[in-house]
């Protein structure tokens, strides 16, 4: 096919690139067949881990050596023993020194890493500060008890930042901030009991009654109608439910299931690779009741396909290969990245959270029922089905291959994504963003010497990168409700 025309999907033409990509700087494929194969080690490649398991000095080196590569115990015994046997010519090389310095250097890296926790955690207390004062500052100084609202905005931002930081940023001080938390400690009189209020002998009997064998498996409404048509008045509904509960004898009798509480996930990617939302699709087959499933792992910050698998059947083993794969193939490192998805079968299952849990990877799982909570793989799905070229069902699995074989090169190489500057996924991914975005600058900088007559709000300006891309953007603290003198001059209160 010539360069100059588009490539063809199902007959539909599609817009080509800018230029020719080297062999070299091509990224992997991200194709992942649903067939296992055979995995293969060169004798270079078996010398190599050979050494590198030799240079182990620390407990559990050796072990985290061999789940990085993907290798058993086994596999070393076996090697080690080609070395000691010359059986393997490749593998007779002598080895060169141990490594030298390593220790300090992954010592040097853990401290930069806890300088860098600290930085941020810094940070993120800032922008809370920053935001509180804000808001609820200028409205306190508004406010005839402004006092009180800038205590119950540090007591707010107490669970936040701590209380130190919390008074200095509202100008509170902490005597008084603690004072008004603490319980007093004078007496207080005992509150005397209203004339009108049951006996300890009426009580008695108000909770004798309901607690009867008759009255047992009764509720007290019917318990009071029941005592009301035979003439007989105790005390009001509201009254038995009031003594039943002082002496815990209200609760809930039937064998309800409880619903677990699932969290809001809350994830932010500010780089290529830290942050995969992966989910399954139905392709509609030859016939009803036919279907070929569409696997796609997509990056969200910038919605590069990094794998898909066509397969005939939904099973969390596929699953697992396809990403375990596609970390493969794009080099994630352990306690990087996020694998984000929903509640399916696949996702949930045992061995899924196992093979993460081997790659050193975080799982985070929308909640039940909110589509919501995984946009980014819902919104390419359409992308996938809208597409002019995408046919209504497919003849057969190899057809539905050889569409997504069309189909993910054109969108992660040509397709301008409006979420992402207009840029291509593989530009983001790859880090060629800047200079493509400098370029439209120059573009468009010429285009505005040229005939400034013609940009009536100003010089144009290119689509811009965002910075961070988040799944449910987190709101560290909510703005202060701080009522007006008008509505009573009441307290807000920080959630």
């Amino acid at each position: 096919m010539e360069r100059g025309e588009g490539m063809k999907l199902n007959g539909t033409s599609l817009p080509s690139g800018e230029g020719k990509r080297s062999a070299a700087a091509s990224p992997p494929d991200p194709e992942v067949s649903a067939k296992a194969t055979r995995r293969r080690f060169t004798a270079a490649y078996k010398l190599s881990v050979v050494e590198k398991a030799d240079a182990c000095e620390t407990p559990g080196e050796t072990g985290e050596l061999l789940r990085r590569e993907g290798l058993y115990s086994s596999h070393l015994s076996a090697w080690r023993k080609a070395v000691r046997e010359g059986s393997l010519r490749a593998l007779a090389k002598k080895r060169g020194p141990r490594p030298s310095g390593g220790k300090r250097e992954a010592r040097r890296v853990r401290k930069l890493e806890r300088e860098v926790a600290r930085l941020r955690e810094e940070l993120r207390k800032a922008r809370i500060i920053i935001d509180v004062q804000g808001k609820s500052c200028g409205a306190a100084g508004r406010e005839p008890r402004g006092r009180e609202a800038l205590l119950s905005a540090a007591g707010g931002l107490a669970g936040h930042v701590g209380v130190r930081a919390a008074c200095e940023a509202l100008g509170v001080a902490r005597a008084t901030f603690y004072r008004r938390r603490r319980p007093k400690t004078g007496r207080r009189r005992p509150r005397p009991a209203p004339a009108r209020a049951l006996g300890e002998a009426e009580r008695t009997e108000v909770f004798r009654v309901p607690c009867s064998p008759r009255f047992a498996d009764r509720a007290p409404a019917e318990v009071y109608a029941t005592l009301l048509d035979e003439g007989v008045y105790l005390c009001s509904e509201r009254t038995m439910y009031r003594i039943l509960a002082e002496n815990r004898a209200v609760r809930e009798r039937r064998a309800q299931r409880g619903h677990p509480n699932h969290p809001k996930p809350e994830i932010v990617a500010r780089a290529p690779n830290e942050v995969w939302s992966w989910d399954i699709t139905r392709l509609l087959g030859p016939e009803k009741w036919r279907y070929f499933h569409l696997y796609v792992i997509l990056d969200i910050f910038s919605r590069y396909v990094t794998g898909w698998m066509v397969a005939d059947r939904e099973t969390a083993g596929l699953g697992g290969r396809l990403i375990e794969e596609a970390c493969l193939k794009q080099g994630v490192q352990p306690r990087v990245l996020t694998p984000h998805s929903d509640r399916g079968s696949p996702m949930t299952a045992k061995c899924t959270a196992q093979l993460l849990a081997d790659l050193g990877v975080t799982q985070s799982l929308s909640r039940p029922r909110v589509s919501n909570d995984n946009p980014y793989s819902e919104a390419h799905f359409k992308t996938v089905k809208y597409h002019p070229g995408f046919p209504g069902r497919f003849a057969g699995i190899e057809e539905a291959k050889d569409f997504c074989r069309t189909f993910f090169p054109w969108y992660n190489t040509q397709h301008r994504h409006g979420g992402i500057g207009l840029l291509t996924p593989e530009q983001v991914h790859l880090g060629r963003a800047p200079e493509v975005i400098e370029h439209r600058r120059e573009v468009l900088a010429a285009a505005y010497a040229a005939r400034p007559d013609r940009f009536v709000v100003g010089p144009p300006r290119a689509p811009e990168l965002p910075a961070e891309v988040w799944i449910n953007r987190a709101l560290p603290v909510t703005a202060v409700d701080v009522a007006g003198p008008a509505d009573g001059g009441k307290e807000g209160s920080l959630n």
